[in-house]
């Protein structure tokens, strides 16, 4: 009897061992740490025997871990969720369990409802669930929708809530208390107490107790194989140390980053964003300098203008007639257009801050009443001339490199249609702007920029430029002519709107790089196999039938003779088809999506007639 005892005794000590192994093993695998992860494991050894037990010896239910930690997220007891938010929160940081859990959870809704709904535990004992539940959430944000889950929007936005502000007071409005200077002064003198010399020195002393000074090791034993080899095996069976918390744990931080990501994923999510009762406002005032938030660091003050850009940037970006609706929307804060330009004009925000501010704009000025609003603001066009001209952008680091091309773009949306806005780049001091966009044209990279820009200035500010600009207008004819020849698409329909406005602008100087350069009816020729190619309108480049009938009114307005050349190579021919095929699509400048963006005020057709009109009096 006693010896059976002892063989139990042994073979459970054997097993035991083995069950050490295995569940150290688990603890690595499953990306655990610490004491914590000991913990989880133990539990998960237990949940499997229950579940062994509740079924069949040879067929127990199937689990994993992955079932383990949803079920504890579902229990009633507070504890067991945060253990079963923890874990999962783990296995969101490590592959495969990342795609595992991400499959698990989007499969089942009301698990995914419930974790949302914790968002809304705002009590000091559900912080800790409160805070897991939302850092799941933002891992989860990449491949969720939203819209199947009720009040999910809200319940999101209540994250920006928890910075609290400092309680500004407005004399004409607001009643002054007390208590609270009062307040102050015992919290003050409490922080007083707190930093005293005599706590100071006991904790030293404290310290020091608890922990003693390495003694020195003797060589002898450092250099034991015996010892080395203990120390890889302990190291090997160790408990990893938890990992410590980031800067992005803060409650509005993660609530931004889930919206940002809700906003990436689908477009429904961008539609319930917009309609949650007051959110655009808040994602707006985080990108301020002066935020009344008083219990968040810079850091996070910097996390959150970061991901606030990065989400209004995407919301502006999206296509069709919601977008139109959704910048509209974003556009009518009050102070967007001062926190954008303030952004751009303080030497102390980041590259990435400007890069992201730039492209919001950009966004905004595809609508062309935001541009003209925009141009009422000269900090924001200064701001972003100063990142398309200056020295410093023409750096070759990719990301500076970036900010110059958003910038530009902005700038060359801007410019479109706004005479005020064309005015205000031109007086911008310090630089001699058509100069430097004939520089550009010569280069690779911001050529179309630079040739939508002096387009549009020559357009609209023709009476504004001086005989230098005329002349660095007109060195660069010859080189536009001969883009025109292998351009397509886009590109052609920009070069042959700059060619037709340096026709304007400068006609002699046009006519004789024409006649010089003996291009003349290579180039017309051009003109009419390129309006015969683009009969069909396409949303890439809605407008290059237009500016090639521009080109063609310019031609003969400056040299009637033209219209002969013209009808040799059989341009009337294709007039008439395309005042057949004329598309209400070629009224606009933009198309994102469906809609049509900066209408022309000129519709095509009249065009088209004036033209006819000219070659029929050649």
């Amino acid at each position: 009897m006693v010896l059976g005892q002892g063989i139990l005794y042994i073979v459970a000590g054997i097993f035991d061992i083995f069950s050490f192994i295995l569940r150290r093993l688990l603890i690595r695998r499953a990306g655990f740490g610490g004491p914590s992860g000991v913990k989880y494991v133990n539990l998960y050894y237990a949940y499997v025997f229950d579940r062994c037990m509740e079924g069949a010896m040879l067929g127990p239910k199937k689990t994993n871990l992955i079932i383990f930690a949803m079920d504890y997220l579902k229990s009633n007891s507070p504890k067991m969720q945060l253990y079963g938010l923890k874990m999962l929160h783990n296995f969101l940081r490590k592959e495969p369990l990342r795609t595992m859990v991400i499959l698990e959870l989007t499969t089942y809704t009301k698990t995914v409802a419930f974790l949302i709904n914790m968002l809304s535990w705002t009590s000091e004992e559900a912080k800790d669930i409160r805070s897991f539940a939302a850092k799941i959430t933002a891992e989860l944000a990449e491949n969720l929708r939203v819209v199947p889950i009720p009040g999910a929007m809200q319940l999101i936005a209540s994250l920006l809530d928890t910075v609290q502000g400092h309680n500004i007071k407005n004399p004409l409005l607001d009643t002054g208390s007390p208590e609270t200077k009062q307040d102050n002064l015992i919290q003050q003198v409490g922080r007083n107490e707190l930093t005293s010399p005599v706590l100071k020195w006991l904790k030293q002393m404290v310290l020091y107790c608890l922990i003693p000074r390495d003694e020195p090791t003797n060589m002898d034993e450092q250099n034991s194989h015996i010892l080395r080899c203990w120390r890889k095996i302990a190291k090997h069976w160790s408990v990893p140390e938890e990992e410590p918390s980031t800067d992005q744990d803060l409650s509005p931080v993660q609530g931004m980053l889930i919206l940002e990501r809700l906003a990436t994923f689908d477009l429904e999510n961008c539609i319930e964003i917009s309609r949650a009762t007051g959110l655009i406002s808040k994602i707006v005032e985080f990108t301020s300098n002066r935020t009344a938030m008083k219990n968040i660091g810079e850091t996070h003050e910097t996390l959150l203008k970061r991901s606030s850009l990065k989400l209004l940037a995407r919301l502006a970006s999206t296509k069709g007639k919601f977008g139109v609706t959704l910048r509209q929307k974003i556009t009518e804060h009050l102070f967007l257009w001062s926190n954008l330009a303030e952004i751009l004009d303080n030497r102390g925000s980041s590259q990435e801050l400007r890069e992201l501010t730039a492209e919001l704009i950009r966004n905004f000025a595809m609508d062309g009443n935001v541009s003209n609003e925009i141009g009422h603001i000269p900090m924001i066009i200064s701001r972003l001339m100063h990142a398309f001209l200056s020295q410093g952008a023409s750096s070759s680091a990719d990301s500076d490199q970036l900010l110059r091309m958003n910038a530009g773009q902005a700038l060359a949306l801007l410019a479109m249609e706004s005479v005020n806005n064309c005015l205000v780049m031109l007086a911008e001091p310090g630089y001699v702007f058509i100069k430097e966009l004939t520089i550009m044209i010569h280069s690779g990279r911001y050529r179309y920029i630079a040739s939508s820009l002096l387009q549009n200035m020559c357009m609209h500010a023709q009476s504004e430029l001086g005989n230098s600009d005329l002349k660095e207008i007109s060195y660069i004819t010859r080189e536009v002519l001969e883009g025109i020849m292998d351009a397509e698409g886009t590109e052609l329909e920009v070069l042959v709107g700059l060619s037709s406005q340096i026709c304007n602008v400068v006609p002699d100087d046009f006519a004789r790089e024409l006649e010089h350069g003996q291009i003349k009816e290579r180039f017309i020729k051009r003109l009419v196999n390129a309006l015969n190619s683009n009969m069909i309108p396409t949303s890439h480049s809605p407008g290059i039938r237009r500016v090639i009938v521009e080109h063609v009114i310019y031609m003969m307005e400056c040299n009637p003779g033209n219209a002969d050349c013209f009808n040799k190579y059989l341009m009337m021919e294709a007039l008439l088809k395309v005042e057949r095929t004329t598309s209400r699509a070629e009224n606009y400048r933009f198309f994102s999506g469906d809609a049509g963006l900066m209408e022309h005020s000129i519709p095509l057709s009249a065009l088209v007639a004036r033209a006819k009109e000219l070659m029929g009096r050649g």
